[in-house]
Formats: C-alpha cells, sequence, structure tokens
C-alpha cells in the first residue's frame, strides 16, 4: 500500500511514527548541541536558493557536523539580532554517524523496512538535519526538489522528515505538490572546478506552484518525500518553533556523482542502516 501510494504521489504522510519520549529525546540532544557551539565562523543559511553563494564551512560539511545561522537573525553588521540559540537554523550534515543520540534514532529497523519496502536495494545514509525553524525569524524554504543537491544517477535520493513538533501553516509547515516527481528536474547545484559551487540549468521553467497543498501534521509524523517531488515550507512568524529532523538516503546501485557538493572523507565512508 505504501509503495503504491508513494509512486503515485510521490510522498507519504505516517502519523505516530515516532513516539514522543523519541521527538523529546533528539530536541534535548539539539539543545545540549548548540549550548555546547562556540561559533568561530558564522555560515548563514539562505532560504533563497537562486542566490546561494556556497563557503567552504558549508561544502566541507557532509562528514562533519556543524551549524548555520538563519538570515533575518544577523544584521548587516554581522551581530546577532538574538540570542545564539534563537539564531540557528540547522545543524548538519552528519548527525546520523557523528553523534550516538541521532544514530540511534536514524539507524531504526523501522526506517530500514520502510526504505525497503519503497524499493530501495542498498540504502546509504548521505546526510542529516535538524531544523529549527525559529520563531518569528524561520526563513523560508523555497520550492525546489532534493535531486538538485543530492544527484545520483538514476535518480535516487529520498528524503525521511520527522515532525518533532507541531508543523502548520503558521509555523512554517512543508508544503508539496502531490504527483509532482514526474517534472524533470530544472537544475543540478555541484562543486565548481576552481572552487565553490553553483547551479547548472537544465530546464528554464520555474517549478509550477499550482496544486501545492500544506502538510499540517502532528509531532511524531514521518514525511517521506521522492527526489524529485517540488516542496517547499513558509517562513515562521509564529511565536512557535516547528523543529524537525531529515534524512536523506540514497541508493547505493546508483552512482552519486563526484562533483556533488556533499563529498565525505574516506575516514567516514556512508553507511546505510
Amino acid at each position: 500500500m505504501h509503495r503504491r501510494d508513494y509512486e503515485h504521489d510521490g510522498f507519504l504522510v505516517l502519523e505516530r511514527f515516532v513516539d514522543p519520549a523519541a521527538c523529546d529525546a533528539l530536541i534535548a540532544r539539539a539543545g545540549e548541541l548548540v549550548r555546547g557551539f562556540r561559533p568561530d565562523t558564522v555560515s548563514i543559511f539562505t532560504t533563497r536558493e537562486q542566490t546561494r553563494t556556497a563557503d567552504d564551512y558549508f561544502l566541507d560539511s557532509g562528514d562533519k557536523i556543524r551549524f548555520f545561522f538563519e538570515e533575518d537573525a544577523i544584521a548587516p553588521d554581522g551581530s546577532f539580532r538574538y540570542p545564539l540559540a534563537r539564531s540557528i537554523n540547522k545543524i548538519g550534515h552528519a548527525l546520523h554517524d557523528l553523534d550516538p543520540v541521532f544514530s540511534r534514532f536514524s539507524r531504526d529497523p523501522r526506517l530500514a523496512e520502510l526504505i525497503g519496502a519503497l524499493g530501495i536495494a542498498q540504502p546509504l545514509l548521505l546526510q542529516s538535519m535538524y531544523i529549527f525553524k525559529q520563531p518569528f525569524v524561520g526563513g523560508e524554504v523555497t520550492a525546489h526538489q532534493d535531486h538538485t543537491y543530492l544527484w545520483t544517477d538514476p535518480p535516487s535520493a529520498t528524503g525521511l522528515w520527522f515532525a518533532l513538533e507541531d508543523a502548520t501553516v503558521g509555523n512554517g509547515c512543508l508544503w508539496v505538490r502531490p504527483g509532482g516527481h514526474t517534472e524533470p528536474p530544472r537544475k543540478r547545484f555541484h562543486r565548481r572546478p576552481g572552487g565553490g559551487a553553483s547551479f547548472e540549468l537544465l530546464d528554464d521553467r520555474d517549478l509550477p506552484f499550482d496544486g501545492m497543498v500544506p502538510l499540517e501534521v502532528p509531532r511524531g509524523t514521518c514525511i517521506v518525500l521522492h527526489g524529485l517531488l517540488p516542496h517547499y515550507s513558509g517562513p515562521n512568524r509564529s511565536p512557535i518553533s516547528r523543529q524537525a529532523y531529515t534524512l536523506h538516503v540514497i541508493d547505493a546501485a546508483a552512482h552519486y556523482r563526484s562533483d556533488n557538493w556533499l563529498q565525505r572523507s574516506p575516514a567516514l565512508p556512508l553507511r546505510g542502516f
């Protein structure tokens, strides 16, 4: 049933997949990581994908735990408008391998069973992100396809998005376009030979917004996203945060391109469940 719905719609919504204690454990651990963070680099996670510039701190984060800031939390002079804990946009991108709390969650046998049921024969856990969607300053993430950033031939990137708090339109829930995974990729984000990263335009049509629907879900929900499914999340201008944890899985049977932005050192190879 899940596979048929997933192949038709490009996403699944599985409520009560994560119990409240597991949600609380990830929220608590993320808080501990933030309290232990001493920034010597301020890397802003821009929510305007078309103007993203990738700094080395970002490009070298595929096998590390690093912290990225909200655009609206940083003043023009580089100072913080809010306390540090209110200014973090996300933590990425190897929590699932480097932190024991997140690793245990990410390698729950039920996740391996779910991914296998969707037809990914040789799953590899590629990246993880803890997303805060801070009250009042949580930034918009514009419409995109995950395959743009995690390119394999053929496409295999699959997102697992876990609501650790209730997600509503007011605090920036996900929006998806059912069936939109049949759309071709519009662009590819990759490393440039001389350093940095940029987008390669493949199709100059904008991703269609008609038919986008909000996924308002309670905490504990797992949303599965096809790598080609257009989706976005609005800004959070409410006083309520919308914390979430995401994993992206690829199939080892597919070719992961060597100029993808996310790369790992041989010391920390990709692993499955």
